[in-house]
């Protein structure tokens, strides 16, 4: 079996399986009308009907909560781990769960202080009377956490953590992986498990579709179901009115699995991405793409960073408070996966209910990633497509000027235009105006509106960019990915470099040094010609 020689071969032919879906989810339990102090104070004087809403009300709540998970274990003789400050949770549960030979049921308890959003009454007077009444406030506290880690016989094993405070939040943790796994069990279909995954399968097909099926119904409904199984914070009674708990998505994983032939694929894979992606080579920690304002109340960032652990790369892709992560998982497989740690930097709501959508983003920032990668190894263009592109364009009756290649603005343009590939929602004309002046050392009030539209026009009407419809914004289009990894490598490893030599500038090397490195000129000149050179 022939190596093969770029990212594209490598995804082209030496995958095995390939599947994508839902990997870990952290959720957030909680209540929605005992979110703000004004729901809490109702909650008191309207639905229980007492006097006065204070935060002495909360203790005796609270004093039943816990007994009753103390007498949950007991009853169910479940072992209490008291976690220490930086144990690995996962550890313990791993442990655990070795020993654990029923289809269903809870594992252990554990506790941990931590802190958490709760509610608490200071002391407010009447401005008009100066008499004395509670006020109830937000604030944060240290206070003891309940996890109660459980396998489930759909979902396997999860995690429920119940804040012991009032109201009484809780975090849901589930692992798409392990769900699938469970799926496959039941339908009697053979797989070869990798750690958080699937490495082969008797069915790829159905594996595809068992992965789509894991949805926001099943996950609310595991849930449902474990409420009614665990100790419950709340009376029947608040249930029966109203008081019931939901789901928003804290932290969510999309990842897309491609299991290779062989481990040499894998390393072939990120040594081309590395090479072809971070010219100067290796390191820790590379910021590729620089930090930027997505609008003016919300700042944010967009870079890439390759990180080293050992001899195995890891390669990050940073949005806002998301991340893209790929690596090489066991030497067998190779993931790439997008982390939603907030659905707002996608304009998305953090309810369960926009999962569907969120799982759209999530997989086509995996796509795209990939994408980058395979067109960037292999980005060249033909003649008809360059003699287009530096030339005028008339498209239905509107004239574009041509994007010359030696034109600084052209440069600037292309490079910064690479900079917005991977943002879901595209980029607006206020984007490009800082970057594009930082490109060309130039004042901000120096790049005009007026320039920047005429810039748009011309790339839209070459088709570099398109407008997304139904808003004022853009995204670059594949051609238009192609020919800007193209125009800008050329440039710069090429032209630049080649033009410096041709035409030097700087004082001649001094006779001592000068002859060695020429040595090394040519040496370097022998090794660049014996590589493959992509444009």
């Amino acid at each position: 079996m022939s190596l093969p020689h770029s990212v594209a071969e490598v995804l082209k032919s030496h995958v095995t399986l390939e599947y994508e879906g839902i990997d870990r989810m952290y959720l957030n339990a909680y209540v929605p009308r005992l979110q703000t102090a004004a729901g809490v104070a109702a909650f008191f004087r309207h639905h229980r009907a007492l006097p006065f809403a204070s935060s002495a009300l909360m203790a005796p709540m609270t004093r039943v909560f816990v007994q009753r998970i103390e007498q949950f274990v007991q009853h169910h003789r479940l072992p209490v781990v008291q976690f220490a400050k930086g144990q690995r949770k996962d550890d313990v549960t791993q442990e655990y769960l070795g020993r654990f030979t029923q289809d269903e049921g809870v594992l252990f308890v554990g506790k941990a202080q931590e802190k958490a959003w709760v509610f608490r009454t200071e002391r407010r007077h009447n401005p008009a009377t100066g008499a004395a009444y509670p006020w109830i406030v937000r604030s944060s506290a240290l206070v003891n956490h309940y996890y109660f880690y459980c396998v489930d016989r759909d979902f396997g094993p999860f995690f429920l953590k119940f804040c012991s405070y009032f109201p009484y939040t809780a975090k849901l943790c589930i692992n798409g992986h392990e769900w699938l796994k469970r799926q496959l069990d039941q339908r009697g279909i053979g797989y070869v498990p990798l750690d958080n995954g699937i490495l082969s399968c008797d069915d790829p097909r159905r594996l595809r579709q068992l992965a789509d099926a894991l949805d926001a119904r099943k996950i609310d409904a595991l849930l449902r179901r474990w409420l009614q199984q665990l100790p419950h914070p709340f009376e029947a009674q608040d249930r029966a009115a109203g008081y019931r708990y939901d789901l928003s998505i804290w932290q969510a994983e999309f990842s897309l699995t491609q299991v290779l032939d062989r481990p040499v694929t894998g390393r072939i894979f990120f040594e081309e991405v590395i090479r072809e992606n971070l010219d100067i080579g290796r390191p820790d920690r590379v910021q590729l793409i620089f930090d930027r304002r997505i609008s003016k109340t919300t700042p944010g960032r967009f870079r890439t960073r390759v990180i080293t652990e050992g001899v195995t790369p890891t390669l990050h892709v940073s949005y806002k408070h998301s991340d893209i992560k790929q690596y090489h998982k066991g030497n067998e497989a190779l993931r790439t996966e997008t982390t939603v740690n907030d659905t707002r930097d996608f304009g998305v709501g953090r309810r369960l209910e926009n999962l569907p959508q969120l799982r759209e983003i999530g997989f086509a920032a995996n796509r795209r990633l990939l994408d980058v990668q395979r067109i960037s190894h292999d980005c060249a263009i033909g003649e008809d497509a360059l003699h287009q592109l530096e030339h005028p364009i008339v498209v239905d009756g509107r004239r574009a000027s041509g994007l010359r290649l030696s034109d600084p603005r052209v440069q600037a343009l292309l490079s910064v235009l690479l900079l917005y590939f991977f943002l879901p929602l595209g980029f607006a004309h206020r984007d490009l105006r800082p970057q594009l002046a930082a490109f060309l050392g130039l004042p901000l009030a120096q790049m005009t509106a007026g320039r920047m539209t005429y810039d748009l026009r011309r790339l839209r009407l070459h088709g570099l960019i398109r407008r997304i419809p139904g808003t004022h914004r853009y995204e670059l289009t594949q051609s238009g990915l192609r020919t800007a990894l193209f125009v800008t490598r050329v440039y710069g490893r090429l032209l630049r470099p080649g033009l410096s030599k041709l035409v030097p500038v700087a004082p001649a090397v001094p006779p001592p040094i000068g002859a060695p490195l020429r040595k090394l000129e040519q040496a370097l000149d022998q090794w660049r010609e014996g590589a493959k050179f992509a444009a």
